[in-house]
């Protein structure tokens, strides 16, 4: 049979859904927060490419580096993920993975979930299940850390849901256990369903209104830069308002603490915060951290429709 030249194949979609399907036809995994990487061999070189064929070699040399053992003619598709100090899933510390006030609380990780080629050999037409064994007898006893194998989810739906909602996770995904590899597809065989869009931000500020405040200003550390990214009213009750009230006295500063503020105008759905704005906020030292749900990112780097959920370590 005649070897397949190993080369970048277009990573196989996922299909968004409120509810994944149920059933013996198919498997889960958790969805990882992180960057899609197809790595393959060829020549005994190894290539790490995103999604969109752009080249993670020499951005992630430690991966590259871990995968040097892959067979020649090898391709595999997996996720690169940064994981905080309590091992979960940070989209934020993986966006800013290599600078130096970030880098340490990060440990970087390439979980792969399927494998396409084995040493020239085509698996793409074989069934998931026959590709995942493979992956497990044939790819990953070679492999070192950090290149690990996603795991799937040995429970119900309904019992993963409510532990990836408990654990703070993003989601989870489901592939029907006969599908083939399509490459650039989003045929449905393959699926994901956020459960949490959450994050913990710093608080920066607030806005004033009644006896306490009306809406927190928060953002993230981008290296040493605060960077605002949202303002919310939504998720408090009195007495959650009194109580957090009190945290911020002594905290309160003249000068706004977010590198990014002000800015030029309020946005599509008004969450910028411009300088006419900023006369109804109040600053604080930038040392209390809350846990925020959100909708989406905006291609301007603020959140929709966030929540304020609990302090940090509450």
């Amino acid at each position: 049979m005649p070897t397949l030249p190993a080369r970048f194949i277009e990573p196989m979609l996922l299909q968004q859904m409120a509810r994944l399907p149920e059933g013996t036809r198919w498997l889960y995994e958790l969805k990882l927060d992180g960057y899609r990487a197809i790595a393959f061999k060829s020549g005994g070189r190894v290539h790490l490419r995103s999604r969109n064929d752009k080249d993670f070699t020499a951005r992630y040399p430690a991966i590259a580096s871990a995968l040097s053992t892959l067979p020649d003619d090898t391709v595999i598709d997996g996720e690169v993920v940064a994981l905080d100090p309590t091992g979960k899933p940070s989209f934020n510390l993986l966006q800013n993975f290599g600078q130096r006030d970030v880098t340490p609380k990060a440990s970087l990780v390439y979980y792969v979930f399927d494998v396409l080629t084995i040493a020239g050999r085509d698996v793409m037409n074989e069934p998931l299940s026959m590709r995942l064994d493979l992956l497990a007898a044939k790819i990953m006893p070679g492999l070192r850390d950090p290149i690990r194998e996603s795991p799937t989810l040995e429970a119900s739906l309904p019992d993963l849901i409510q532990a990836v909602k408990a654990q703070g996770l993003e989601g989870l995904v489901a592939k029907r256990r006969d599908s083939r590899y399509e490459p650039g597809q989003r045929s449905g065989a393959w699926a994901k369903m956020r459960v949490n869009q959450a994050q913990e931000f710093v608080i920066g500020g607030y806005t004033v209104g009644g006896r306490t405040f009306d809406a927190l200003v928060f953002g993230y550390y981008n290296g040493a830069r605060l960077i605002y990214v949202a303002r919310t009213r939504n998720g408090f009750t009195p007495s959650s308002r009194e109580a957090l009230f009190r945290k911020f006295k002594g905290l309160e500063i003249a000068q706004c603490p977010f590198a990014n503020l002000p800015e030029a105008r309020s946005g599509r759905w008004g969450e910028g915060l411009t300088a006419e704005k900023m006369k109804d906020c109040v600053w604080l030292r930038p040392l209390l951290v809350g846990r925020f749900e959100f909708l989406e990112w905006t291609p301007d780097n603020h959140l929709r429709h966030a929540k304020f959920v609990a302090m940090h370590g509450e």
